[in-house]
């Protein structure tokens, strides 16, 4: 990077924290990209996004934006729309793809309908049959907000007693969906560029990939790259991420779990 490349940055607000429940990762992902950005000579200033967060960034003069956040306010298209209205330019996907990657349900019925593989699913209400659904998605399942970020509020359940648990637990984070219990390897593909990056297999020290495995000291998760497959699988793998990241209409970079 040359310096007339950083200079043509100009001002750039690094968009952290937040107000969702992903707020401490947001933080510690935004001082990141903070540090990182500086020690390139860009003139970076971090910026605690909350309501008053157009009016913040029209007084700072900053000339783009390097959105941080994680979660709902951050991911799922209102910050993209509260910087669209204010004319800045940022990283990341834009409002309708931000609003359907961040929405479960949205996402993997655009799947479906495309033939991407996804595990069977139904939305989960108070009124639902806990025996039903259970029946209906093979006797063992996931329940998920459906759009919430890192792993909060996951859980597995096999019972009638665990999904109900469950189904409470995650609707505290708003609309829940249950998905049919996928047992094999946990395996992720970033993309960057429109190019998919190889291939990474996550082994976590706990019975799944949740919020502990990936955010504790100490959870003891392992991540292979490239992951221990045969070539001609990873290459399906990374097929099948970049069909979905555009069939969303995602744009800079994302990631696409399997």
């Amino acid at each position: 990077m040359s310096v007339g490349d950083v200079r043509a940055f100009g001002r750039v607000a690094v968009l952290m924290g937040g107000l969702s429940p992903e707020r401490e990762i947001s933080l510690a992902s935004g001082r990141a990209a903070l540090a990182a950005l500086r020690s390139r000579g860009v003139a970076a200033e971090g910026v605690d996004a909350g309501r008053d967060l157009p009016a913040v960034l029209e007084r700072g003069r900053f000339d783009r934006a390097f959105v941080a956040l994680h979660g709902p306010w951050g991911e799922d298209g209102v910050v993209q729309g509260a910087l669209e209205l204010v004319g800045l330019p940022y990283t990341g996907s834009g409002v309708l793809a931000s609003a359907l990657a961040m929405d479960k349900l949205q996402s993997k019925r655009l799947f479906q309908w495309a033939g991407l593989p996804t595990p069977p699913f139904r939305p989960l209400g108070s009124g639902d049959d806990p025996a039903a659904v259970l029946a209906e998605l093979g006797g063992e399942v996931a329940v998920k907000p459906a759009a919430q970020g890192s792993s909060l509020g996951v859980a597995r359940a096999a019972s009638v007693e665990e999904l109900c648990r469950a189904r409470e637990a995650a609707a505290a984070f708003g609309p829940v969906l249950a998905e049919r219990w996928v047992r094999g390897r946990e395996i992720t593909v970033g993309i960057l560029g429109g190019e998919a990056l190889p291939v990474v297999e996550v082994r976590p020290a706990r019975p799944f990939y949740d919020w502990e495995a990936k955010y504790a000291e100490g959870a003891g998760t392992r991540y292979l790259c490239p992951a221990p497959l045969p070539g001609a699988l990873a290459g399906r793998l990374q097929a099948l991420a970049l069909e979905a990241f555009r069939l969303l209409g995602c744009r800079g970079w994302g990631r696409v779990d399997f």
